[in-house]
């Protein structure tokens, strides 16, 4: 068997493991895939050097973000601080600072054991208590939303062991995935507790137990991480030094890939057309790995608090006008496909094609906005404004591409594209646009990171990527409630399925292209996809060849 052929026979095991919640228990897996690791990396890891990594977007607001905050301080996080779990790219649950994560018999109550003999940076040592103040003060606070509602107690029992207690039932994949989600980083208690975490300075110069150890941030060039030399994992890091730098333009950074003066461009790091043209110099890798966890689309935003697009049959209508095909061949080169829900197809375990579909036809959205009461009047129904959050350049080009499509069924537009910052607090702390293009990522465990686009306790006022729409049903609140606490798997996916097409009736918020995402690398660089999600890796295992 080869080892592409060992990698999908792993992939559909795990993915129906995860299915189980008990991907993790799978014995033998993480040997496996360390093993095709070691061989498709070609040997021992080398170690020393230095590594330049960008990715396909901007520099962040803040090196750390809890709660939020987007892929780009998601990146620059987690190289610092670590969560309990992480999931693998054969979607398998592996040990962290955590080494097992343990459920009662009527999943109310987890057992977690923790990692022993890890340090902080600054020399503390790691223990229960941090956990516990970060289960009740961090994740449930802030980051976990609706995943840690039913969370009543947070309990150290022994300095490595702590007991989580719910209030119901918690499926264990639903667990486990939070507490290897995206925002469930583990922060120090020693320097956090009593002082405000959100806004706490330390947010900008991070003291964790990752591999990395922060060294000195110079804005809007790059941010520069010195090697943990007391890392828990044996031997590693095994680079000397860490770069993760940020170009202002996908030209900068394809040039930047050609030259050596960066080595790792994650999450779409150059057009798409250029593609081809980097791999056939023979300097360069592309590969999709990594984005299992992490699948990415482009999106539209309806706002609820502007008239017009608040209704449901306007929004409908709106989306006849939309070529999603040709949005797909002519501004992402053909390299993703029409996105059908807010559960994508890539969705191993929860996706179905059983939802509410919106066919490009003008005829028909000019018909429904007739019936809607909005005929046109001079060659115009009304005005929008729409703002392309233009931190890629396929988000302005959509934006351009959607005021023409709205202005031939006879909506006036008024198009802002606008930059990050700009963007993030126009769209999620302003509430200024009727309709907004933006993006969002879609895990394979939908809760809460899909969810709170479209349940009320999404709505946080400044908090990036989250339910911006300020769109509100108590069945879509009560249907996705439903979901945390289901704990048989078969009703579980049929509630997931049930608010897919709920979403897809509603369409408050609509993915528009599942983005094909991918990384590129040059030659030299080995091991650089071996997380689910690659936006999240820690960069510990990465090494140079030659």
């Amino acid at each position: 068997m080869t080892i592409n052929q060992q990698r999908r026979q792993l992939l559909t095991l795990a993915a129906g493991g995860a299915a189980l919640g008990v991907a993790a228990k799978i014995s033998g897996f993480s040997l496996i895939t360390r093993a095709i690791a070691a061989t498709e990396s070609g040997g021992v890891p080398k170690r020393g050097g230095t590594l330049v990594v960008s990715w396909g977007g901007l520099e962040p607001q803040a090196l750390l973000v809890p709660g939020g905050g987007g892929s780009s301080p998601f990146q620059t996080s987690t190289k610092i601080l670590e969560r309990l779990l992480k999931l693998d790219d054969n979607l398998v649950f592996q040990p962290a600072l955590a080494e097992s994560v343990t459920p009662s018999e009527d999943f109310k109550t987890y057992t977690i054991a923790l990692r022993q003999g890890v340090t902080w940076h600054d020399g503390q040592p790691f223990t229960a208590d941090d956990v516990v103040f970060n289960a009740t003060e961090h994740w449930k606070a802030i980051s976990a939303g609706i995943a840690l509602k039913a969370l009543e107690k947070a309990e150290a029992v022994d300095p490595h062991t702590v007991k989580l207690t719910f209030s119901v039932p918690v499926p264990e994949f639903f667990l486990k995935s939070t507490l290897a989600g995206q925002y469930q980083l583990v922060l120090p208690k020693h320097l956090y507790a009593g002082q405000p975490i959100l806004t706490n300075p330390l947010n900008n110069r991070p003291v964790g137990t990752g591999p990395w150890k922060y060294g000195n941030w110079v804005r809007g060039s790059y941010v520069e991480y010195a090697r943990n030399e007391k890392y828990w994992g044996a031997g590693q890091p095994y680079l000397d030094k860490l770069i993760i730098r940020w170009w202002g333009d996908a030209a900068s950074r394809t040039a930047a890939l050609e030259t050596g003066e960066m080595q790792v461009g994650y999450s779409n790091p150059v057009p798409a057309r250029d593609i081809d043209r980097l791999v056939k110099s023979g300097n360069i890798t592309l590969d999709t790995r990594g984005y299992e966890n992490c699948a990415w689309a482009v999106t539209v935003e309806f706002n609820q608090r502007r008239e017009h697009v608040k209704r449901r049959e306007v929004r409908q209508a709106i989306l006849h006008a939309i070529d999603r095909e040709f949005i797909l061949n002519t501004i992402y080169f053909g390299r993703g496909k029409p996105a059908v829900a807010p559960i994508f197809s890539s969705n191993p375990v929860f996706f179905t094609a059983d939802v509410p579909t919106y066919a490009f036809d003008p005829d028909k959205a000019k018909q429904l906005l007739d019936q809607a009461g909005l005929p046109e009047k001079d060659g115009k129904r009304f005005t929008v404004n729409l703002l392309a959050a233009a931190w890629f350049e396929e988000n302005a080009k959509l934006g351009q591409y959607l005021k023409q499509a709205l202005e031939d069924i006879g909506i006036e537009v008024k198009l802002d594209s606008v930059d990050r910052a700009t963007a993030l607090k126009r769209i999620y702390t302003d509430y200024n646009y009727d309709i907004a293009i933006s993006n969002f990522t879609a895990p394979v465990e939908p809760v809460p990171v899909v969810t709170q686009f479209y349940t009320s306790d999404g709505i946080v006022k400044g908090g990036a990527f989250r339910n911006a729409t300020g769109y509100q049903s108590p069945e879509m609140d009560q249907l996705v409630a439903a979901i945390t606490i289901e704990t048989d798997e078969a009703k579980r996916k049929a509630l997931v399925q049930q608010f897919a097409r709920l979403a897809s009736t509603d369409v408050p918020i609509v993915p528009l292209i599942e983005m094909q995402s991918y990384t590129l690398a040059r030659k030299e660089v080995q091991n650089f996809t071996t997380d689910a999600n690659v936006q999240g890796t820690a960069l510990n295992d990465i090494w140079l060849a030659g």
